[in-house]
């Protein structure tokens, strides 16, 4: 994904924003999720002119954003996965009940 939005980005002349306008349109992208959330599981019904947009909408304009920002800063999206993962499974092993074998749904 990296690399096609690189190369999305790299045909224009203006190029990546500024990690500051990045993090803004970041935050920007996520209360569009969080309004969408709202609109489906919350008490705040959309009005009448307001058009759809769906939660797999949202979350793709949020991930491109973060992979522009990644990819401007040289950040490794795989690579910082894997430090999280990693922290996860040692610092906050114990921080949630297991369920039973047999009842996992990762992969």
């Amino acid at each position: 994904m990296q690399k096609e939005v690189h190369g999305f980005i790299s045909q224009f002349e203006e190029g990546y924003f500024s990690p500051l306008a990045m993090t803004l349109r970041m935050t920007e992208e996520v209360g569009e999720l969080a309004r969408e959330v709202n609109h489906y599981y919350g008490e705040k019904p959309k009005k009448a002119e307001e058009g759809e947009r769906s939660l797999e909408q949202e979350v793709g304009d949020l991930l491109f954003v973060l992979i522009c920002f990644a990819n401007e800063q040289n950040i490794d999206l795989e690579e910082a996965y894997h430090l999280v993962m990693d922290k996860f499974r040692t610092r906050d092993q114990n921080r949630w009940t297991l369920k039973s074998k047999g009842e996992t749904n990762h992969e």
